[in-house]
């Protein structure tokens, strides 16, 4: 089994950026953790950050077309683009891969403009506010889910 980490615009700085609201980790940091996390159950963990619209959604097709590239879930975290990129939302709607929607903080408890996302709704789920360990629980309901 393979999944797919995307991680979207700003998230280079965790570690440096807002830790109060990030954490103090870096995305190397997590990503390590991640990958640590994964391999007792085997699952392969690849992961990409970009601040480029565009190639988040050139991963996403990959994910789904790419042989070299195929996987068999994604996590994301899309950072600002959660709230606006129609472009992103339309790229996981067109893959059939279970995307998980994820974020460090509760973006629910902060400002207006994060409360809404718009590709939960094309996601099979989203995890919220746990810091790094959102990527952990998304990963585990990928594996259970890809498992059933």
């Amino acid at each position: 089994m393979k999944i797919l980490v995307l991680n979207g615009p700003n998230l280079n700085m965790l570690g440096t950026r807002e830790p109060g609201v990030y954490g103090s980790q870096t995305l190397a940091e997590i990503m390590s953790d991640l990958v640590a996390h994964a391999e007792p159950s085997g699952v392969a963990v690849q992961h990409f950050q970009s601040n480029s619209e565009g190639r988040l959604i050139s991963m996403i097709q990959a994910a789904a077309t790419d042989e070299e590239g195929k996987a068999d879930g994604i996590i994301f975290n899309a950072g600002a683009f959660t709230h606006y990129s129609i472009a992103l939302r339309d790229a996981i709607a067109a893959v059939e891969i279970p995307v998980v929607e994820v974020h460090l903080s509760n973006v629910a408890a902060r400002e207006d403009f994060r409360h809404v996302s718009v590709i939960a709704a094309v996601c099979v789920g989203v995890i919220s506010g746990f810091g790094a360990t959102s990527y952990r629980l998304a990963l585990d309901a990928l594996i259970d889910r890809l498992g059933e």
